[in-house]
């Protein structure tokens, strides 16, 4: 084990062991959700992979931040590839589990203070929900894709016994009737899987039918959102988990409590260099006059879409922020030099970064728009500034959520598998122009509701007293656990 910060607590309370999914949203949210249960007074222990906690490192001030809190450490574990290795996503978390699983079980097993006594991992690692009730340990997963998306992954057990999956042809326009809530809502083409053909081989099909089986046998759940922007989604999410602590959005919940205790917001939570030249720049354009294009930490494009998202957004006459991160292509041919032409081929009306303090961006008044793949941070970002957005959705959650922002929020246009130049003018200049201030009163109700929710009384401020209070009754339940001091290290 490699602990970092080993100050020792001055009182006992309870040990809370946090394990994030090992990609950039998941981290920067159970981060926030760290740093609000350190203000709690909670000892906690974040569980980072090496390389994401060198990447940290590297790149932001965390462990100064967070050594203000004497109560918090960093835990750091192998995630079981080589150090080179592209860390694809199937490939990351499967050998992660491999590393994660004894390691869990060695951390519960030690008896000594602090002693854990409650665990928070990502939903996605269900195995954790099964080691920390064989353990006597109290496990509440924190689920950090939409809620939309989570209630279709709950609903999956009925659609494969309808037979609505797997899919029999290829027509993605087709409704899928058998998810309650979302009838007449959801096609194919907003399913988690699109493409699913076979559940049994799939791998994210697997996975999140183990996600959803470990979900009733937890002590409760965590969601980011909040009652006004999800609350009919959440009653039936509730019926499966009665204990769902509404937090979110964690950004504004952070910003609330650490007001509270006469503190400053947080800085960066970013695995990526943020180029502050993207501030200086929006620094210098008109009033909601730039639209922002980020598609994530994990989305890539090939050459060509990114050529037809850049002539659309040229054609749109429309002031354009583009993050083209350095791994964007999964073509080898994308370098360097081609964004540098790109770049240069527009200087007066569009400005290209690896990376950017997305928060920061959103906030920034020069903004009027997100051109964005739809994950779940970004969207709660994205309500909280009052932006609106147009969503190019890839992968899982991002395809319901950009449904949502579409067809049931209507704060914005959803784009999904569309990559042409002309529909990409055309829906720049929609939400830009045409329909500005339809979409822009539409997200700035939703703003508000957020920022109430977060409020000293308001539902998501109750909601995470709770969830506090919860943990403090907590306490490591008796059972007949055999300890093999050998397995101790």
């Amino acid at each position: 084990m490699d602990y970092e910060n080993t100050a020792e607590a001055s009182e006992m309370s309870p040990h809370v062991l946090l394990f994030p999914l090992p990609i950039q949203s998941p981290i920067n949210s159970m981060l926030q959700l760290a740093e609000l249960f350190c203000l709690a007074g909670l000892q906690v222990t974040f569980l980072n992979t090496n390389h994401n906690q060198q990447l940290l490192c590297r790149h932001t001030d965390v462990q100064s931040r967070f050594s203000q809190y004497p109560k918090f450490r960093f835990l750091t574990i192998s995630d079981g590839l080589p150090e080179e290795h592209p860390r694809s996503f199937g490939e990351l978390i499967s050998s992660l589990q491999a590393v994660a699983e004894p390691f869990l079980r060695e951390v519960l097993l030690l008896t000594e203070e602090p002693a854990v006594t409650c665990v928070i991992p990502d939903a996605l690692f269900y195995y954790a929900v099964d080691i920390g009730n064989e353990m006597g340990v109290s496990v509440i997963p924190f689920d950090t894709i939409s809620p939309c998306c989570l209630w279709v992954y709950l609903s999956f057990p009925n659609l494969i016994q309808a037979g609505d999956i797997p899919f029999k042809g290829n027509e993605l326009d087709m409704l899928i009737e058998n998810v309650p809530g979302m009838k007449g809502l959801l096609r194919r083409r907003d399913f988690p899987f699109y493409r699913l053909t076979n559940c049994e081989t799939d791998l994210f099909c697997q996975l999140a039918l183990k996600e959803i089986h470990s979900i009733p046998r937890s002590h409760g759940l965590i969601l980011n959102t909040f009652e006004d922007l999800d609350g009919p989604l959440l009653s039936l999410i509730r019926s499966h988990c009665p204990q769902t602590y509404v937090v979110g959005p964690l950004q504004l919940q952070l910003k609330t409590r650490l007001a509270d205790h006469k503190r400053i917001m947080s800085s960066s939570n970013s695995l990526w260099e943020e180029d502050l030249s993207s501030i200086q720049w929006l620094d210098a354009q008109p009033i909601e006059s730039v639209i922002y294009v980020s598609f994530g930490s994990l989305a890539t494009l090939t050459k060509g879409e990114i050529l037809e998202f850049w002539h659309g957004l040229v054609n749109s006459g429309i002031r354009f922020l583009w993050v083209m991160r350095s791994n964007l292509s999964r073509e080898e041919e994308f370098n360097h030099q081609f964004v540098k032409e790109l770049a240069d081929g527009c200087k007066e009306r569009a400005y290209v970064v690896t990376w950017a303090p997305q928060e920061k961006v959103l906030a920034h008044p020069a903004i009027g728009g997100f051109l964005t793949h739809s994950g779940w941070n970004s969207t709660m970002e994205s309500i909280v500034q009052g932006k609106p957005m147009i969503c190019w959705a890839v992968y899982v959650d991002q395809r319901v959520t950009s449904r949502f922002v579409g067809e049931v929020w209507k704060i914005g246009l959803d784009m999904k598998d569309i990559c042409d130049r002309y529909i990409v003018e055309k829906e720049v200049k929609d939400l830009m122009v045409t329909n500005k201030d339809k979409f822009k009163k539409s997200v700035d109700k939703l703003s508000m509701l957020a920022k109430n929710s977060v409020g000293q009384g308001g539902p998501s401020y109750n909601a995470f007293q709770y969830l506090v209070d919860d943990i403090k009754k907590l306490g490591r339940r008796d059972k007949d656990i055999y300890i093999n001091p050998s397995s101790i290290g």
